[in-house]
């Protein structure tokens, strides 16, 4: 009595057997493209910027702590936070590298009463 409502037993029973194998292709796709794909694409982001910290560099940690690369090893940083405060963290806590664009680019002047540089992320369009 119940199984003639449900989907799976009216797609067999009517013969429309690949009518339902190509439904779960479709979400199949559908969550690789909208859901893997894209999560891949961000931990091969994050490799690239963790593999690209060099010393010296001004980094923003995931916690939202500002510093400056003094150390790396293995698998951790040495972040110079104040004058002769450092802080070691794991180096899959950096999250962002800053660049700091001096503001002149090729066919762009500066703007007055612009004193201070602008900060950017690391690979960001601009």
């Amino acid at each position: 009595m119940f199984a003639s409502t449900t989907p799976l037993a009216a797609a067999s029973s009517s013969g429309g057997g690949y009518s339902l194998v190509i439904f779960l292709l479709l979400m199949g796709a559908v969550f690789y493209f909208l859901l893997i794909r894209p999560q891949q694409r961000r931990q091969r982001q994050q490799r690239t910027l963790i593999d690209s910290v060099e010393v010296g560099d001004e980094v923003m940690t995931i916690g939202g702590i500002y510093g400056t690369v003094r150390e790396l090893d293995d698998d951790s940083v040495t972040l110079e936070v104040a004058p002769g405060v450092d802080i070691r963290f794991a180096k899959t806590a950096v999250a962002r590298k800053l660049v700091y664009d001096d503001g002149y680019e090729e066919g762009e002047g500066s703007e007055e009463g612009s004193e201070e540089p602008e900060q950017r992320e690391a690979g960001e369009q601009s």
